[in-house]
């Protein structure tokens, strides 16, 4: 059962007591509809909060807490610092960089520059790495020694490397925003990588308008304002996390909480010292604390809800976590070429078991042969702002395969119900073809989740000469549990289509995921096919 909120206290400037008796959406706009003051693109999202209260907090992260009036300072230092490294507008600048200001600093100095932002995440191989900045012709790269060090001899010569030592050393250096014109809302401004589901990952080309405008239908769907203090534990270095972490926030007047842990102890502590009222997070951390009996309802006193995102969330794991430390799940629906977020449950009431959440307002979500399409909204406040991407970075093809005039390809198959519920039934390239039936992996693995024993699954078709293609399931167990694999295959019989039930089941401690928490299919059918 969710337990009685009350209200989080407005925070006041960094190290000030908090002005007590304002909840989450005092001072926000009207729900529904956007707010006041609509920024142009990230070189100027900050400027609504420093109309309203410069002094108030703007980020708390592990390297420092700063006001608008900071940020603002020390982004225009960093795009000072960025002409240093010799970049212009239109340049690409690459950040490999930990979760910390650091890297939150330099990108907003980016798009203050003009620049194109390239996240370049830690998880990665060498091998992707170097791919990212040698495939979009990054000129400089802001890294850590831990992923310099992965690019050194990687790269060509011309690139260059600079540490975050020479980093500081340039902030250091610079004497503010060089004298370049504002920067073009509608000109690429960052390439996101996608996962590679489809294959080699494909980059994502987005423009500055692009990047604020999911923050500000969230902030209107939500009511939120200045006392939102939203914690996020995915890597800024990726695209969608900055979308909806800093760039969200802003234009709520709140505060981001950059997490830079992923161990429950380290989580709680996040939430705790940055007085978080949402959470965002894959499922396998939520997973993470439910599973912890060190965790308690207490430790989590400051939520108001926990968003699910990254990966879908089973309807067992939102129960669960509800149950025992009584905060809202609300599961989320995005990608990266929308960007970041389509659909979001709404804040109180049921939704549908399965689904995803209803679109947001500046989006309209139909479906052809199933595939779901997205263009921009008809009617109301929100109408045509919304653009799909620019198109996927040097790739023509592809971009015309995923755009359709002023709408957007997903690949992802599904639609909505007639409450207005977003369902997601699967990848399309992920389709399993069974002796010319169709299995949905999607359907198999919200079955397989509620197994018992089962904590997360993933259902992949393996290659077979008679049939095309058979059901094969990676299944991973608690932390010193074990599902019995009878158990689970009669569950699944009774629930699923004869052709649907999994013929090759494997267990393991955890799946392979990537830095979003999304599971590396091609590393789970190498686990369905080892000898």
């Amino acid at each position: 059962m969710l337990r009685a909120r009350r209200a989080a206290p407005r925070p006041g400037p960094a190290g000030a007591p908090p002005v007590a008796g304002s909840t989450v959406s005092d001072r926000g706009p009207a729900p529904g509809r956007p707010a006041g003051r609509q920024p142009a693109g990230v070189f100027d999202v900050l400027a609504g909060a420093l109309e309203r209260d410069p002094d108030a907090e703007a980020v708390v992260t592990r390297q420092r807490r700063v006001t608008y009036a900071g940020l603002d300072a020390l982004a225009d230092r960093a795009a000072g610092a960025l002409a240093l490294l010799g970049v212009g507008p239109g340049d690409r600048v690459a950040a490999a960089l930990p979760n910390d200001f650091d890297v939150l600093v330099a990108f907003h100095g980016a798009m203050r520059l003009g620049a194109v932002w390239v996240g370049v995440g830690r998880a990665l191989t060498p091998t992707e790495k170097a791919h990212v900045i040698t495939d979009t012709g990054a000129v400089v790269v802001v890294g850590d020694g831990f992923n310099i060090g992965h690019l050194e001899g990687r790269v060509d010569r011309g690139v260059r490397l600079v540490s975050q030592a020479g980093w500081h050393s340039a902030l250091d250096a610079s004497t503010g925003r060089p004298p370049v014109p504002a920067p073009d809302p509608g000109a690429p401004a960052a390439i996101a990588y996608t996962s590679g589901t489809a294959g080699r990952p494909r980059g994502a080309v987005h423009s500055q308008a692009a990047l604020v405008l999911p923050g500000a239908a969230v902030v209107a769907r939500r009511g939120w304002g200045p006392p939102l203090r939203k914690a996020d534990s995915l890597p800024l270095t990726t695209l969608d996390t900055m979308v909806l972490g800093t760039l969200l926030t802003a234009q709520a007047g709140g505060t981001a909480v950059v997490v830079d842990g992923a161990d429950a102890a380290s989580i709680v502590d996040w939430i705790r010292r940055g007085r978080a009222t949402v959470w965002s997070a894959p499922p396998a951390l939520l997973r993470t604390l439910l599973e912890d009996p060190a965790v308690t309802p207490a430790d989590l006193e400051s939520l108001e809800e926990v968003w699910v995102t990254g990966a879908a969330c089973p309807d067992r794991l939102r129960r669960e976590f509800e149950e025992r430390l009584g905060v809202r799940v609300s599961r989320t629906y995005g990608l990266t070429e929308a960007p970041a977020i389509v659909s979001l449950d709404d804040a109180g009431g049921e939704s549908p078991p399965g689904s995803s959440g209803r679109p947001l307002d500046h989006l309209t979500v139909s479906s052809v042969e199933d595939e779901v399409l997205l263009s921009a909204a008809t009617a109301g406040p929100w109408a045509g702002r919304w653009r799909p991407m620019i198109g996927y970075w040097n790739q023509p093809e592809a971009t015309a395969a995923a755009l359709e005039g002023a709408a957007l390809r997903t690949g992802d198959l599904g639609g909505l119900d007639g409450s207005g519920y977003l369902h997601i039934v699967g990848r399309k390239d992920e389709m399993i073809v069974r002796g010319g039936t169709r299995v949905h992996p999607a359907q198999v693995e919200r079955v397989l989740a509620e197994a018992p024993g089962v904590t997360a699954c993933a259902v992949v078709g393996i290659p077979d000469e008679h049939l095309g293609e058979r059901v094969g399931a990676v299944v991973e167990t608690s932390p010193g549990g074990v599902a019995d694999r009878a158990a689970v295959l009669d569950h699944c019989r009774d629930r699923l289509a004869d052709h649907e039930v999994p013929e090759r089941l494997v267990f393991v401690g955890q799946l392979p995921r990537d830095q979003m928490g999304r599971v590396r299919r091609a590393a789970v059918l190498g686990l369905l096919t080892e000898t």
